[in-house]
């Protein structure tokens, strides 16, 4: 009996960035338009491999996940243990396209869940010149409230703290087998880090002030689960009515994890979004 093996590779890569030399672990499938998938707060790319497996959009895009320094198979810099982690969004977003220069991506399309997701507001307004369209899911300008200092704390279980405190942002129609497989993503990031990841997600982007002055030259979806509670519906629609040309996708029985929570449900949404990308399609929905 033959092994039955996936259609992904796996690669390390090394990307200069700010005096550092990360080694940065990336996975990817496919060909085409280049679609650069970005993790959520604390965990890392496994919650893209459903897209990654999928062959309607590997046959029209490159499709690829990477880990962010300190998360999955990326280790940290040099010296990580003498300072606090905390993501900023100048870091973040110089260090996508960072990582999309040293693979040599050409406007590549920018696809972001959570962290991810709102990373996507600042590439638009920054990086537009470089990118072909962004995807922004669970997305809005602020999301206060969840950098919390007991998630990094001697008497607390990180790992489990971690993950049971976004178990219950999954919609309740999303299959328990993914929903369990989300969860232990996030049990198993390193010390600090989801907590470093939501100084960004609630401290450091606070894109209110900032939406106006996208310019609309690169197509923006914002996509969000009905169930999300961190990022909800009416936040994101507030958010792209104040950003030109951009367009707000509510997705029914989703949380705030669609990639790997239900990613069958969610890839009714996405993909008339990727049709249109690529000029075959005109616009999102179910």
């Amino acid at each position: 009996m033959t092994a039955l093996h996936e259609p992904v590779t796996g690669r390390y890569v090394y990307v200069p960035h700010g005096g550092h030399e990360y080694r940065i672990y990336y996975e990817e499938a496919g060909d085409g338009i280049p679609l650069v998938c970005l993790h959520t707060a604390g965990t890392d790319a496994r919650e893209w491999r459903h897209q990654l497996n999928d062959a309607d959009i590997t046959s029209h895009y490159r499709v690829i996940a990477f880990d962010m320094p300190r998360h999955g198979k990326s280790i940290p810099p040099v010296g990580f243990e003498r300072e606090e982690y905390r993501l900023t969004a100048t870091f973040y977003s110089e260090f996508v396209m960072a990582f999309c220069d040293a693979l040599e991506l050409e406007r590549p399309v920018v696809m972001g869940s959570s962290m991810g997701g709102n990373i996507c507001l600042h590439i638009a307004l920054n990086f537009e010149e470089k990118i072909r369209a962004l995807i922004a899911i669970e997305a809005c300008d602020h999301s206060p409230g969840w950098y919390i200092s007991w998630l990094e704390h001697p008497h607390v279980h990180g790992g489990e703290a971690c993950a049971t405190s976004v178990y219950g942002l999954m919609a309740p129609q999303s299959p328990d087998e993914y929903r369990w497989e989300t969860w232990w993503y996030y049990a198993q990031g390193g010390p600090g880090i989801f907590k470093g990841d939501l100084y960004f997600y609630s401290v450091d982007h606070d894109f209110r002030k900032l939406n106006e002055k996208i310019t609309g030259n690169v197509p923006l979806y914002l996509m969000t689960g009905v169930y999300d509670f961190a990022c909800t519906p009416e936040m994101t629609e507030a958010t792209a009515q104040k950003i030109k040309g951009a367009e707000s996708i509510i997705m029914e029985e989703i949380g705030h994890f669609p990639m790997s929570e239900n990613p069958v449900t969610f890839k009714r949404y996405l993909m008339p979004v990727l049709e249109t990308i690529r000029g075959v399609g005109s616009g999102g929905g179910a």
